[in-house]
């Protein structure tokens, strides 16, 4: 390299017009997000949102989540679908924080990419905007950093940001858990977002690209779709069962850890959650078919499938015995598919099954 060289951002890996192109791309996404909080537009150095609607609570509390997508985006890369892993992005943040009893207000990404596509930048992002429209969310802002040298120029991750608002006195959680309280689900549809790691190990690694797109007669459609197949966003519909009255206790996001490690956490100490396992509970719970797969795949014990898995449970709801028949009332008129599949009893805050 001599003095007189010249070397460009584009020479050394970044396109800063490319990036240009990905947000024209994505403002009609973006803007059909809006709520009537939201100031200004994209293109600012910050996001603004304005709380002034919020001010008849007596004791406004903002709820914040952050996460990702995980290892799912390697099977998004392999397959080059992206049009639905933002929804998982959402889906992930938004639900974690409306088991507090928050409404997602606002929504921001961050996707970090070797080599920008704006087209593919898009695909992404629309499904990030699907997200968020199921949710009742904005999408205010986000970044695309472009990590040449750094990450594979196919290679991607993304993170997101959710921030919701719900008055301190009608915050959900284990304190208003009681013994005899029911526990409700809500069908997953599927693996959604965790387990991943496990799931390429057995079910994707060492197949082709045509095998995995072909039909198995078992999952009833290809191992392609069933394994990409978008996360539930419960978040916005569960807004509107608590708007209605739901005289809900507490609530639970089935994520990593299966149950066993999630229903704990809307549990006080003194109370267990007593679980009938998905095929026992009754008929209206039912373990998707690529769980299953994955789970025999896996040669996993039950104990351990409740610990990696949703098994078919998205969201888990505690209410007292005497409203459950409300509670079920109100999550059927919002088409969540609610069952019963546990009770709390005495114990020390812990998961166990019949």
């Amino acid at each position: 390299m001599t003095a007189n060289t010249h070397i460009s951002y584009v020479d050394a890996g970044v396109d800063v017009d490319e990036g240009a192109r990905a947000v024209d791309l994505i403002k009609k996404d973006v803007a059909r997000t809006t709520r009537p909080e939201v100031i200004g537009g994209l293109g600012g150095f910050g996001s603004c949102f304005s709380l002034k609607s919020y001010k008849s609570m007596d004791d406004p509390v903002l709820v914040s989540g952050t996460d990702g997508v995980g290892t799912k985006l390697a099977i998004a890369q392999l397959l080059d679908r992206h049009d639905t892993v933002g929804q998982d992005l959402v889906a992930m943040c938004v639900d974690d924080i409306v088991p507090l009893g928050a409404e997602p207000l606002f929504f921001l990404d961050y996707i970090a990419i070797g080599k920008l596509k704006a087209e593919h930048v898009a695909q992404i992002v629309k499904g990030i905007a699907d997200g968020c429209a199921m949710s009742g969310c904005a999408l205010v802002g986000g970044e695309m950093a472009e990590h040449p040298g750094v990450m594979k120029p196919t290679d991607y991750d993304v993170a997101g940001f959710a921030v919701g608002i719900v008055d301190r006195a009608k915050m959900l959680g284990p304190a208003l858990v009681q013994d005899g309280d029911i526990i409700i689900g809500l069908t997953s549809s599927g693996i959604h977002s965790n387990g991943y790691s496990l799931v390429r190990k057995v079910a994707i690694e060492g197949k082709s690209i045509e095998e995995l797109e072909q039909p198995v007669a078992e999952l009833g459609e290809s191992l392609a779709d069933a394994v990409m197949r978008p996360t539930t966003i419960y978040a916005g519909k569960l807004v509107e069962v608590l708007r209605a009255g739901a005289p809900i206790h507490a609530m639970a996001h089935i994520t990593g850890g299966g149950i066993t490690e999630n229903l704990n956490r809307a549990l006080p100490s003194n109370l267990n959650a007593l679980v009938n396992r998905g095929g026992e509970a009754g008929p209206d719970w039912n373990v998707p078919p690529i769980i299953t797969y994955c789970v025999k795949a896996a040669g996993l014990t039950l104990e351990e499938a409740y610990r990696t898995f949703n098994m078919g449970v998205g969201m888990s709801l505690l209410c007292a015995e005497r409203d459950k028949d409300k509670v079920i009332d109100l999550l059927n008129k919002e088409e969540l598919h609610p069952f019963v599949m546990g009770k709390c009893v005495p114990g020390e805050g812990k998961v166990v099954y019949r």
